[in-house]
């Protein structure tokens, strides 16, 4: 069992964009500090709640203030940008990140975005864009000759040498490329059918744990396409969590937080508006009416004192069958920043010991290979 963090990132919408900015820059840093493996940085364009547009522009600043801590967009919208463009860039920032970066890709899933880009996300254009975008990045980053892609969605070159001297020349220092990310969030889900079927890292957005126990199956249904094992260890499970001395005091400081104002304030609404509410319930019995803040943090945060937490981390573990990372859902407590350290700082060394045990067994395919 590992510990990352997944920012959207999110910040109310009075806080300046620099003032945001600064504050996750802060938070990586102490997230270097106290050990964790990972961090997600994800783009959006058109959500005050969620209002980075450019989860690039922090990692290249956060790798020059870590030293070992490992990120990655999460994930870059492929269908808003440019393949070739987006390739070079990424190549380049793993260079500037000497290894440590991962790359996350998504679809994008609001509507304000389709809308500012005219992609028609309604279809599951955006869902084919992706596809198509990833296939040319990975393509570019692999081929050694020169070849011409003809897509649906865009049409790339890799040239010949010009006056024997110009040519494409930018590819990832991780070989073939950066450990890829995908994020899912429905059943079924067609992103970590992907993931399965490529090998990519599956992670599972702040959903009932019950319901998440699906998401691994699109997992293992895509690897059987492509005749891979899928390992649990690379699941990525993505979690509310907040711990403090106490889990009264916890949860004062997160339902009585910041916590509990970004979920009541946009991310109930955001899901509601989506029907997507039936994501959160222990049972589908449960009225759209009474899935509120403190039902999500009684039924799929985990909050309290270091012992509760990792009662309850083990209990979600153990429900949805094993997975290898929880990723940490990020806040903006720039209003108590020592609250949100502490928290951050028991669950690294007060709950990550309690659950070191709990490590997926490999797949019996990798066993045979390892014999």
């Amino acid at each position: 069992m590992e510990f990352g963090y997944f920012m959207m990132p999110s910040h109310p919408p009075e806080r300046g964009l620099k003032e945001g900015h600064d504050w996750d820059l802060g938070v990586l840093r102490w997230l270097d500090e106290l050990g964790f493996s990972e961090a997600w940085v994800g783009e959006h364009h058109t959500a005050p709640w969620e209002p980075h547009p450019a989860p690039d522009l922090l990692i290249a600043q956060a790798l020059r203030e870590t030293t070992r801590l490992r990120m990655g967009p999460g994930g870059f919208l492929l269908p808003y940008h440019h393949p070739a463009e987006l390739a070079n860039r990424v190549a380049m920032l793993d260079h500037l990140s000497e290894g440590r970066l991962n790359f996350g890709i998504a679809a994008s899933g609001l509507p304000s975005d389709w809308a500012m880009f005219n992609v028609d996300g309604m279809s599951g254009t955006n869902r084919e864009m992706t596809r198509e975008a990833l296939d040319i990045i990975l393509r570019l980053w692999s081929a050694t000759e020169p070849f011409h892609y003809d897509g649906k969605y865009w049409k790339v070159d890799r040239p010949e040498t010009m006056f024997g001297f110009l040519k494409p020349h930018i590819k990832p220092l991780q070989a073939p490329h950066p450990p890829i990310g995908v994020a899912g969030l429905s059943k079924n889900s067609d992103t970590l059918k992907m993931a399965g079927e490529h090998g990519f890292l599956p992670m599972s957005l702040n959903l009932n744990p019950g319901y998440v126990t699906s998401h691994w199956d699109s997992v293992e249904a895509g690897a059987r396409k492509s005749g891979r094992t899928a390992n649990r260890n690379d699941w990525r499970l993505v979690r509310e969590v907040f711990v403090a001395d106490t889990d009264e005091e916890a949860w004062r400081l997160s339902v009585g937080s910041m916590m509990g104002r970004m979920m009541g304030d946009y991310f109930l609404p955001l899901l509601s508006n989506f029907g997507f509410k039936e994501y959160l319930k222990h049972s589908p019995e449960v009225p759209d009416s009474d899935v509120t803040v403190e039902y999500c943090a009684r039924r799929n945060w985990l909050v309290g004192s270091p012992k509760t937490v990792a009662e309850r981390l083990e209990a979600i573990y153990e429900e949805v069958g094993g997975f290898g990372q929880l990723l940490v859902f990020g806040f903006d407590y720039q209003d108590n920043p020592a609250a949100w350290k502490n928290s951050l700082r028991l669950l690294q060394q007060e709950v990550l010991p309690r659950v070191a045990h709990l490590t997926p067994k490999a797949p019996a395919a990798a066993l045979a290979a390892a014999q």
